[in-house]
């Protein structure tokens, strides 16, 4: 899939639209470097990755990646001063060779319950005797591990020989925060194609289509453009739009109702492309109360998005951001989060969540975000979901995502 591409039909495309096709070797060197750069500071050794995001961050392979989301059975070794080893799943070490930031592929080894059943602590202590020994052999004198995702059985075995380990969250989303002007090229490519699948979902909705027909247009688009899955299903129409969070359902949606929906997906090159809008379904003009909800979110969208500016800080936005009443309205989880390979590092919460969970951060060139909006009435009636996905730049921001907001 890698090694293919999109293909000529759909890179002329891009190209046709005046799209610049990224340089994907570029993005891989400077991913890994950026990795490097965090684990260095960390004083750590080298990470050890099993997030399939993260494995796609620090080598651009992948392998069934919903499928290996939830079983743990294929890594990433990155030496800080050394090789990256990726231990491939089920003889498919054939799937990386593309990307010549890998340096050695080598099997995979799964000590989780559902390989590795009675024998779980024996095959983790094999595991972490070959992690150990690539540690040793790549020392940096500190013996301090990065790891994004591992089991009780992992941690004991590694701590077993004395190996300190260390979240790699952080390191990952910090590294992942700042794109490349390649990873922004590749980021445009997606944003063009996502919303051609929306145009097409635009053209099936009419009175009487289902919700989950609606959902599978706009994901048969993606999937035709070299998309790679979906991260959620939300789309809902007429009362199913207050509060938010439906699932595309079985409800055919009315002349008349709004429906609203969120893409979140990832598409071309692994970008994701998390945008929302709301439509009114069959024409005609929005009553008052649909138009007076659709304006409010417009507004909170139009004037949030103004805020992320470079080196803005996430303290400050919070603190002048506008969003309607929420003794009136129900709103969205967050005002606005970073976007790379999924929903990113950082996020902002309103000034009602700042205390329990709000944190600071600053706004840097070359982070991207997807501002939020939610507005639905909590005395009852219709919501409205908008949200529009902007890179901050060196001056100011510039709006990626380009589909018009309207309801019509």
């Amino acid at each position: 899939m890698h090694a293919l591409g999109p293909g000529p039909e759909l890179e002329a495309e891009w190209t046709a639209a005046g799209l610049r096709l990224p340089d994907r070797s570029a993005i891989r060197r400077y991913r890994l470097e950026r990795v490097r750069s965090q684990l260095r500071a960390a004083g750590c050794d080298g990470a050890l990755l099993y997030d399939p995001l993260n494995i796609r961050y620090a080598t651009d392979t992948t392998n069934m990646s919903i499928w290996t989301m939830h079983n743990a059975v294929r890594y990433a070794f990155v030496a800080t001063d050394g090789p990256v080893v990726l231990f491939e799943f089920s003889k498919g070490e054939f799937l990386d060779t593309h990307s010549e930031v890998v340096d050695e592929i080598r099997p995979g080894l799964s000590y989780v319950y559902f390989y590795a059943g009675a024998r779980s602590d024996e095959v983790a202590a094999d595991w972490a005797q070959e992690i150990v020994d690539l540690l040793a052999e790549h020392d940096r004198g500190e013996r301090r591990l990065a790891i994004d995702r591992i089991d009780v059985g992992g941690v004991r075995a590694l701590e077993s020989h004395g190996v300190r380990l260390v979240d790699a969250g952080e390191l990952m989303e910090e590294a992942r925060v700042v794109k490349s002007s390649e990873e922004i090229a590749a980021m445009r490519c997606a944003v063009h194609a996502c919303e051609a699948a929306i145009a097409e979902m635009r053209a099936a909705f009419e009175p009487g289509v289902t919700e989950m027909a609606l959902w599978s247009v706009l994901q048969a688009g993606n999937f035709a453009r070299y998309g790679e899955w979906i991260e959620t299903r939300l789309l809902a129409s007429g009362p199913r739009t207050n509060p938010w969070y439906q699932e595309a359902s079985s409800r055919r949606v009315q002349a008349g109702d709004l429906m609203g929906f969120d893409t979140d997906m990832v598409c071309a090159y692994g970008a994701c492309v998390d945008i929302s809008r709301t439509w009114l379904c069959g024409g005609g003009r929005p009553t008052p109360a649909q138009h007076d909800v659709w304006s409010l979110a417009a507004e909170q969208i139009e004037r949030n998005t103004e805020l992320h500016q470079p080196g803005a800080s996430v303290r400050e936005i919070v603190e002048r951001s506008w969003y309607p009443s929420l003794d009136d309205y129900n709103c969205y989880t967050v005002l606005s989060h970073g976007v790379g390979l999924c929903d990113e590092y950082p996020s902002v919460f309103t000034r009602e969540r700042w205390g329990r969970t709000g944190y600071d951060a600053e706004l840097r060139p070359g982070t991207v975000m997807c501002v939020e909006a939610f507005v639905g009435p909590k005395s009852g009636g219709e919501g409205v979901k908008l949200e529009e996905q902007v890179l901050i730049t060196e001056t100011g921001y510039e709006r990626l995502s380009t589909y018009p907001l309207e309801l019509v």
